[in-house]
């Protein structure tokens, strides 16, 4: 089992990656919380060059809360994490969390449901990235 979704892009900027992955998720209901500049992160920390790497924190209010409802110490696992990040050959990926590989650990049944219609919002983010650039 893979543990996340993804699409390369060949013409689409970092930049304007980031955006598109912010607008896939609102469409889905997610706000971003918070953004890492990994690249940023690595060369103030520990003088490190990076590739343009950036985590997305993602979060759907209504879904967290009902997880949270669920199983209180799931909070370990939020919020759902996308990354963009640009290769060397100039592409940029685009990748999403699977809610399922991230449940894999949990053994509670309320959550299976939760888990489905979470990983289904995340392929349509993906599956939208995908097809702006279409």
């Amino acid at each position: 089992m893979s543990y996340y979704y993804s699409t390369v892009l060949r013409k689409t900027s970092y930049e304007a990656a980031i955006e598109l992955a912010t607008e896939e998720l609102q469409k889905e209901g997610f706000g971003v919380l918070t953004q890492i500049d990994v690249k940023e992160t690595l060369k103030k920390k520990i003088d490190v060059d990076f590739k343009p790497y950036i985590i997305l924190g993602a979060c759907n209010p209504h879904f967290a809360h009902k997880a949270l409802k669920a199983e209180d110490k799931l909070g370990v696992f939020l919020p759902c994490n996308v990354v963009v990040e640009q290769h060397d050959d100039g592409t940029v990926e685009v990748s999403a969390v699977d809610p399922h590989a991230m449940m894999a650990s949990v053994t509670n049944p309320a959550l299976e449901q939760l888990a489905t219609e979470v990983r289904e919002k995340m392929q349509r983010v993906i599956q939208g990235v995908a097809a702006a650039e279409s």
